[in-house]
């Protein structure tokens, strides 16, 4: 139980950092931001195994995770441009 709290912490500061170094208005509160970053996290996680960065079972690392984050919020904000122009 107190692993998925964890990821939740971590997932809130990476969602955090993400927010913080992507220009633009960005959505959502605290439980927004926390998935941002858990969902970021697994991208990275994924993205990273998918081209050699990690083994199977490896999680990526902080700088990863905030990577996979931003990632997320600039496809978020090419949809919301899109939708809005």
């Amino acid at each position: 139980m107190l692993h998925l709290l964890w990821e939740a912490v971590i997932g809130l500061v990476v969602g955090a950092v993400a927010k913080v170094l992507m220009p633009g208005k960005d959505p959502g509160g605290i439980v927004v931001t926390m998935i941002l970053g858990i969902i970021g996290a697994l991208l990275a996680g994924y993205v990273g195994q998918a081209v050699g960065w990690y083994q199977p079972g490896q999680s990526a690392g902080f700088i990863m995770s905030v990577l996979g984050a931003m990632v997320l919020l600039g496809v978020y904000h090419l949809f919301r441009r899109s939708k809005v122009a």
